[in-house]
């Protein structure tokens, strides 16, 4: 059993009660003012262990755990919370009069351990409160931006709410921002990793101001402002894109990425309009098999437009382009002839090098298109009608795939 020691002698008339408040009010200052209330009878569960070699129970342990809770809830970090204890308790030992007179070393030594003890179990009880705290505030927070976040690329929630809701998170509705989608190979078990590698590196890059990261459906997502918001930190957000796949690309899980990014709008349904641009367009072209890693769906509006009519994007290729079905090898050669051809501006000798072919072949092929299909690639009403038809092409798969009824 701990030996008891003599009650301390109060300082002059102010009393034991005015005696720990004044020791507060200097843990407070050291701990930089966080407010003397977190300690609630934690000095005197000190001075009790001191005095009497009393430990603590567990309900006043437990209201220290509801004290570390509310510190969370204020805004105050961990480490102030824990110097606020560790400055009370070093502030009151020095200031325990019986302790200074005393010449029993073993009374000082079990003062000491009980005093420790207290403040072991008190700082345990207050950091594991804190933490519970913590932990609700941030899946709060999560659930919050994640409802923020589908109410705005979904566009129909009301204004002024909406407004009201963003601005906790940083968020200028009035500014114009583009939205990003990152795909990964597979389905992430864990996105977590990936939220956090994009938000370090976007946020050192565009600040944490207009910026929101989330998932749907399986994508990241990035709402972020369209343009450089800290001047000198890096280039304007069309780097957006490349931005998040080098980030990405650094994780083990989810490579190989593919990154979308759509068109900037303004305001509130801005955001919503660049969402669907980016959707549409990663629907595009996975459609494509298209395999590179930063799209811009201002590339592919063209695809967009053909699209949305499949019907008669299927007589256009029917009537142009399956004629070319007759030539020794099929249609694939000569539409992938044209499709090069196309893109690198009608030039043959730069189409032949992404082929692998000769000249003499590109020019082969151009003759036998025209023969075949009626239509000649160096025309320029002709050449549309070539171009429409190789992209509507590329877009239903022919003729890997047979083309819909």
């Amino acid at each position: 059993m701990t030996e008891s020691v003599p009650r301390p002698d109060p300082a002059g008339a102010r009393g034991d009660d005015q005696w720990l408040a004044e020791v507060a009010r200097a843990a407070s200052a050291d701990a930089d003012g966080v407010p003397v209330e977190l300690l609630g009878d934690y000095l005197r569960l000190l001075r009790d262990a001191a005095v009497t070699g009393r430990r603590p129970r567990r309900g006043e342990l437990d209201a220290i755990g509801v004290l570390g809770r509310r510190a969370a809830e204020q805004g105050v970090s961990a480490g102030r919370a824990v110097r606020l204890y560790l400055s009370a308790a070093r502030r009151l030992w020095r200031h325990l009069p019986h302790l200074d007179r005393s010449s029993d070393s073993e009374t000082v030594r079990a003062a000491a351990d009980a005093v420790l003890h207290v403040v072991d179990a008190a700082v345990a009880t207050l950091a594991e409160g804190y933490a519970v705290a913590r932990r609700e505030l941030v899946r709060h927070e999560e659930s919050l931006r994640r409802e923020l976040v589908d109410d705005l690329l979904r566009g129909d929630s009301d204004l002024g709410g909406l407004v009201e809701r963003a601005e906790p998170f940083g968020l200028d509705l009035a500014r114009v921002h583009q939205v990003a989608l990152a795909a990964p190979s597979h389905r992430l078990p864990d996105a977590e990793p990936a939220i956090s590698a994009l938000e370090r590196v976007i946020f050192d890059r565009l600040g944490d101001r207009d910026v929101l990261v989330a998932t749907k459906e399986g994508l990241l997502v990035v709402i972020a402002p369209a343009e450089p918001v800290r001047p000198g930190r890096g280039g304007p957000t069309d780097d957006l894109g490349r931005l998040m796949h080098g980030e990405l690309d650094r994780l083990t899980r989810g490579r190989p990425w593919q990154v979308v990014v759509g068109r900037p709008h303004p305001g509130l349904y801005g955001i919503a309009r660049s969402y669907e641009e980016a959707r549409e367009a990663l629907a595009t072209a996975r459609r494509l098999h298209t395999d590179a890693p930063v799209i811009d769906a201002h590339d592919l509006l063209i695809y967009r437009v053909l699209l949305r009519d499949q019907p008669a994007m299927v007589d256009l290729v029917r009537a142009v382009l399956t004629p070319l079905g007759r030539a020794r090898g099929g249609a694939e050669p000569l539409v992938d002839t044209l499709a090069e051809y196309f893109a690198c501006g009608e030039v043959a000798t730069e189409a032949a090098r992404r082929l692998h072919v000769s000249v003499r072949t590109v020019t082969y092929r151009l003759a036998r298109i025209r023969t075949l299909s009626g239509h000649d690639p160096a025309e320029p009403r002709d050449r549309f009608t070539l171009h429409a038809a190789v992209l509507g092409a590329r877009a239903l798969g022919w003729p890997r795939r047979a083309l819909p009824d």
